[in-house]
This record gives structure tokens, sequence and C-alpha cells, in this order.
């Protein structure tokens, strides 16, 4: 499985080009930080990868890409449904029983810290909390694709290192993991970097 990236651009109409001339290609077992200040492509270039969005010119190639999760900026959950239940719930999705689905969900919460927080709800989970659940909702669906974007834009130093350390650790066999941020912290996690800020 593999998403290569050749000769990519893309210019919105009357506008400089974001980027051009874009060659990479992404693996599985690498968490990949897009990075490059504001304005410079990094969301355009994450739907892109997606699909959502025709290049101006170039071409993405999906290998064995199956599906595609997304980590928003912005966590968003039900404030009522519990931690597990959000993680639960995409499990559920791809046929597990109700057992199974509630003890694998438990798994992915232990991974990312959560596991104290299991039966809590959502509304009380902490910016940094409720980021880390987002991250482990994305991996349960196990997606060929997870895009990540700027995690950390809206947390404080010490809630954003929670993060980043779970980010840090999110690399699985079966999924390619692209963080679009401006944080240098962020960026020193991942393994690899696609800088957009001297492109043009």
């Amino acid at each position: 499985m593999q998403v290569i990236a050749t000769g990519l651009a893309h210019q919105f109409a009357r506008r400089p080009p974001l980027f051009h001339d874009l060659n990479f290609t992404l693996l599985p077992r690498r968490v990949y930080a897009l990075t490059g200040p504001s304005g410079s492509g990094k969301s355009t270039l994450l739907n892109i990868l997606a699909g959502w969005l025709e290049p101006s010119a170039g071409r993405v190639v999906r290998e064995g890409v199956n599906s595609v999760a997304w980590v928003f900026q912005n966590p968003h959950g039900v404030p009522a449904r519990s931690v597990e239940d959000h993680v639960a719930l995409p499990l559920l999705a791809q046929g597990l029983d109700h057992r199974a689905a509630r003890a694998d969900a438990r798994l992915r919460l232990a991974r990312v810290g959560l596991e104290s927080l299991a039966r809590a709800p959502y509304r009380e989970l902490s910016g940094g909390e409720a980021q880390r659940l987002m991250l482990a909702r994305g991996i349960a669906r196990s997606p060929s694709l997870l895009l990540v974007d700027e995690p950390t834009a809206q947390l404080d130093v010490r809630t954003a290192e929670s993060v980043n350390e779970v980010i840090a650790g999110v690399a699985t066999e079966g999924t390619i993991i692209v963080v679009a941020t401006h944080d240098p912290r962020t960026r020193d996690v991942c393994t690899d970097v696609i800088d957009l800020a001297a492109r043009p």
C-alpha cells in the first residue's frame, strides 16, 4: 500500500500557486508531518491526498488505499456519550460484536492514555483529551490513510505535548498517517517531513 504524488501542483483561480512540482511516496508505518506557514496549502494538499480535490497539475496514485479517515483541528463528539462509545462505534460498524468492540475500544484508549476516562461523558474531556480521543477513534476505523489537520493548534503547550506523544506512537502497519501542522514540536515527533515553506 502506498500513495504516490508526481509533479503535484495547485492554484486557485487568479491567485498565486500554493505549491508546484511536489513528488513524494507515502508508506504505512510512517507518520508524515506536512509543514509550512499559513496559506502554503497544507489543508489543500490533505484534500488532494484524500481525493476530495483535483490538483491543478500532476497526479496522486493511491495503491491499496481503500478508506480515508480525518482527525480535524476542532474535536467533535456527542456530549452525553461516553469516551468508550466514541471508539467502539466504528468497531461495531466494522462488524465486531458488542463485547469485542468494547474490549478493543478500551485497548485503544489505553494506547492514548485515556483508559481511566473510558466511562466519562465526552463533555467532561479537556481539549487535549478530546484530541487524543479523536486520534484513537481515527485509528479504530482501520483506515488506509489517516489525515490529521493541525491537532495542536488550539491547545496550550502542556496539553499539546500529550497529543504529540500520542502522534509519535500511532503509526500502524496498515495505515499511512499525514499530519498537517505549524507546530515544530509536532513536526519533530513525526518520522518524515513534507515542507511546503519553500514552494513555489
